[in-house]
């Protein structure tokens, strides 16, 4: 595989973890928190609406966990393509 197959590689599969996880972002945030609301409304948690509560906080919750699955998934890839912040040499 040349370099700029690997750089090629290596984009796609962080364009692809970007867009699954903004996809899971989107639908948290405003499925959850807007589209879904009266359906998650019926459910109660601690004395509040589910709906309310992804509209609060869950999609915050979601948010920042998705923030280290990108970074846990992006450590992995740069492991798999040889790409070291610290390497002068990066792809």
């Amino acid at each position: 595989m040349s370099v700029d197959d690997n750089k090629h590689a290596y984009w796609r599969k962080n364009l692809q973890y970007l867009g699954t996880l903004l996809s899971v972002w989107f639908i948290v945030s405003y499925g959850c928190g807007i589209l879904f609301v009266d359906q998650l409304d019926k459910i109660k948690i601690g004395g509040f609406r589910l709906g309310f509560w992804f509209a609060q906080q869950g999609s915050i919750y979601v948010f920042v966990a998705l923030i280290f699955i990108y970074v846990y998934l992006m450590n992995r890839l740069d492991k798999k393509y040889n790409v070291d912040e610290r390497k002068e040499d990066n792809l």
